[in-house]
């Protein structure tokens, strides 16, 4: 039999997005060996007001100023280049600083499509899963909160450190929010995402 109190399925997801994202990333930081500052910049314009990548000039079936890139299935704007897709907005901050980032980029709205630089920040993995919005598949309305129907009551939990904590259990939801977001504004920093 299950334990109903341990961590829910869209917790589960939140793991499984981690070990996805570094494993993009590790293979993003072998490319940018492959990828060359010069030949980005002669092949793309970024404009970091907008967010936005645009082609210099025509080859194949792309003419020059047409939009770069297209948007997949998980939100994220990804760009097919030299026979690699690359995410946008690793991109953008290499196109912009000059190197590709070593950890990951952070879009600081959550707005995965929103490229502007002054929306994206480096950020280690944990930190970048700190500032994200409750799953769609969230059961209970509040970020880190879900019923266990064993002791029959609502459980807050957050990861932190790698690590799942419990921080109580509550009569109702919105009590186990309160202490969850309590947890998150002490213990998250500039990442903390306010999930109302």
């Amino acid at each position: 039999m299950a334990n109903d109190c341990t961590i829910p399925d869209d917790e589960q997801s939140y793991l499984q997005a981690q070990i996805e994202q570094e494993n993009q990333q590790f293979i993003e930081s072998n490319l940018s060996n492959e990828l060359s500052f010069d030949e980005l910049r002669e092949s793309l314009n970024y404009d970091a007001d907008t967010g936005i990548f645009t082609w210099n000039k025509n080859h194949q079936i792309v003419k020059k100023g047409d939009f770069a890139g297209y948007l997949k299935k998980n939100g994220y704007h990804s760009i097919w280049y030299k026979g690699k897709s690359y995410q946008a907005h690793r991109l953008a901050w290499f196109y912009f600083y000059g190197y590709m980032p070593e950890k990951s980029i952070d879009h600081i709205n959550g707005i995965k499509n929103d490229n502007r630089i002054e929306n994206l920040r480096e950020a280690t993995v944990a930190e970048n899963l700190k500032n994200i919005k409750k799953y769609s598949t969230n059961k209970s309305g509040y970020k880190g909160v879900h019923f266990c129907n064993s002791r029959k009551k609502w459980i807050a939990q957050c990861t932190f450190n790698k690590k799942k904590i419990t921080l109580g259990t509550f009569s109702n939801a919105l009590e186990a929010s309160i202490a969850y977001e309590k947890f998150a504004k002490e213990n998250h920093g500039k990442f903390y995402c306010n999930s109302y």
